[in-house]
């Protein structure tokens, strides 16, 4: 099957998949694309039972798509700029400590814990497996995933300010948690000692070069939109700067997440508001959501058809339900520290931990980064990849399916309930919540 085959089928599935879930489920898209998804791949299983030559060849064709690389090097660049272009930077800088901090001492501190933890837990079940990889796997689940949170978060009914909150965190973590899950896979393979000096440096080169290129690759694209008024060039300028950007900042061995968002932050404010026409932003917006939709659609897809490419046991799966908990306590531990620093009167609703641990959900950005731990010969590092990696794979299916499709609901009951005698009641805009802070806020 050749590479248009493959990715034609992979639109019409999602296609297919997208109308039922409209016309029947009326899910969250990200939700319902996954479960159907993930059922069809059950099925496949189940049919392989009775006729094995079905199963064997629905694993074979998905295993021959490279999800680290459909993810990470090609599809994320889009869905990142796609979302920033509509985040506005006042409303990020407002809320500036609250996302920083989350993003970098949360991953960090989300690490180490579930690194601990998943050590722990491995060695009672009787598992042998090192520590630097246990770190590793706390590394890549450890940062919330953008395309799934924005995806779920635009149903949910999430508070406005929360809302930012956690979108502005999932842009900007993937840039952490891609460099202590590098610094730790050279550890991992022998290519390098731990030393945190090499590790900083590598977040240098990394994050802040990403961002650097990000922002002049923006800054010309702008200068350009500036110069011309015509809809067809200025969206394809705006697809050459996220896909070209993307793959140069890849070449370039720097984060291609940090230098999408960056890029997607300044096309979306400075060049809204002094590049383009209203006819031009009319055609950009439902372009960037119309491929948006695409992209999440497939994404989704491809993560419940991963399930018939991976090496699932009795054994791992249990594992996997284990981890569960363990990651769920991890993200209350980088949560609720830095929110009770931060807290002061009006500034976070009550229920602001709680949302935010719940809210966190993990999607491909994790399973990509689990199938980029390599395959050693030693058997030994072969059964902790795999182990892991089903324990990935079992962490994201829960936080998309049941975080995601209950966020809402528990979302709307701890609204319900007697907000904070201190709790602002002044409005950060339309919509938000009367527990939501009000503009005085921006003291953060």
């Amino acid at each position: 099957m050749t590479v248009f085959e493959m990715a034609a089928g992979l639109v019409v599935l999602a296609a297919l998949f997208s109308y039922f879930n409209c016309a029947v489920l009326k899910l969250p898209p990200a939700i319902g694309l996954m479960a159907l998804s993930l059922a069809a791949s059950l099925t496949l299983v189940a049919l392989g039972a009775a006729v094995p030559a079905v199963e064997r060849e629905a694993a074979e064709l998905v295993r021959r798509i490279d999800l680290n690389q459909a993810i990470l090097h090609s599809m994320l660049g889009l869905l990142l700029f796609a979302g920033a272009l509509h985040v506005r930077v006042d409303e990020l800088a407002t809320r500036r400590w609250t996302i920083l901090t989350l993003a970098t001492v949360g991953v960090l501190v989300s690490t180490a814990v579930v690194g601990l933890l998943t050590w722990v837990l491995l060695h009672a079940a009787g598992v042998p497996a090192r520590l630097v990889y246990c770190l590793m796997f706390g590394a890549l689940i450890s940062p919330t995933d953008p395309i799934a949170v924005m995806a779920i978060l635009r149903r949910a009914g999430v508070p406005k300010d929360m809302e930012i909150k956690i979108a502005g965190e999932s842009l900007f973590n993937d840039g952490v948690a891609v460099v202590a899950y590098l610094g730790l896979l050279e550890v991992a393979t022998g290519k390098a000692e731990f030393d945190l000096l090499h590790l900083a440096g590598l977040f240098l080169w990394e994050a802040v070069g990403g961002a650097a290129v990000g922002l002049g690759l923006a800054w010309v694209t702008y200068r350009m939109l500036r110069s011309v008024d015509h809809y067809q060039v200025e969206v394809m300028l705006s697809l050459a700067l996220a896909a070209g950007g993307y793959a140069l900042v890849n070449r370039l061995h720097m984060s291609g997440p940090v230098a999408a968002v960056v890029a997607g932050l300044l096309i979306g404010n400075l060049g809204r508001a002094y590049a383009m026409s209203p006819e031009v932003l009319d055609h950009m917006d439902k372009f960037w959501e119309l491929l948006d939709e695409l992209l999440n659609a497939v994404l989704f897809v491809l993560i419940g058809l991963e399930v018939l490419a991976l090496a699932f046991t009795g054994e791992r799966v249990l594992l996997g339900l284990a981890a569960i908990p363990v990651v769920l306590l991890a993200r209350l531990a980088s949560v609720a520290p830095p929110i009770a620093v931060l807290r002061r009167p009006g500034r976070f609703a009550r229920y602001t931990v709680r949302v935010l641990t719940w809210g966190g959900l993990r999607g491909g950005v994790s399973v990509a980064l689990a199938l980029g731990i390599p395959r050693v010969a030693q058997g030994e590092l072969v059964f902790e990849r795999d182990t892991l990696l089903a324990m990935t794979y079992v962490v994201v299916v829960f936080s998309i399916l049941v975080q995601g499709l209950t966020l809402g609901p528990l979302v709307k009951r701890w609204m319900a309930r007697r907000p904070n005698p201190g709790a602002a009641t002044a409005h950060h805009g339309e919509g938000r919540h009367p527990e939501v802070i009000s503009h005085r806020g921006a003291g953060e």
